[in-house]
């Protein structure tokens, strides 16, 4: 499994309130979500991002409530991976669960910039920043989370079975 796409750079503590302001929360779809996604951190993000692109951060991606909105309104704005020094606890989980991969890596998180080109291999966990031609050790995805990353998340890949 790959991705590779242009970066969106963010800091510490990015909460899932800023992911997907709570005012949006009456919606479920995630196409209805993805149009607020990011909207109260970077209100140029939704207009710009494309299939396959990129997010980066910091530490702690994901903090706040524990809703499933946030992972969900990311993975239906077309982005293919978050990659963040450290997750919250329950966001790493919901992304899982609903098949958005995410990737652990400080030296990624320190040396990659906005608008930079990346690719990850999920079976290695290599990311390359081809913009720099600079290559990051991140934790691989164990083969069950790649199973079900691939079948689109927790739900898809238990009914596939």
């Amino acid at each position: 499994m790959k991705a590779n796409g242009s970066v969106f750079k963010y800091g510490d503590n990015v909460d899932t309130d800023v992911i997907i302001p709570a005012r949006y929360l009456n919606a479920t779809e995630g196409a209805e979500l993805a149009k607020h996604c990011m909207e109260d951190i970077d209100r140029e993000f939704i207009k710009n991002v494309k299939p396959g692109d990129i997010i980066v951060a910091k530490k702690n991606f994901g903090c706040g409530s524990s809703r499933e909105h946030a992972p969900l309104a990311i993975k239906c704005a077309g982005v293919s991976c978050v990659i963040a020094e450290t997750f919250a606890r329950i966001f790493y989980r919901n992304a899982i669960n609903i098949g958005l991969p995410i990737i652990e890596c400080r030296e990624a998180s320190e040396r990659i910039e906005a608008g930079d080109q990346v690719e990850i291999d999920f079976d290695s966990g290599v990311i390359t920043n081809v913009t720099k031609q600079e290559t990051y050790q991140g934790q691989a995805f164990p083969a069950f989370m790649q199973k079900i990353i691939t079948a689109g998340g927790l739900v898809n890949y238990i009914n596939a079975k």
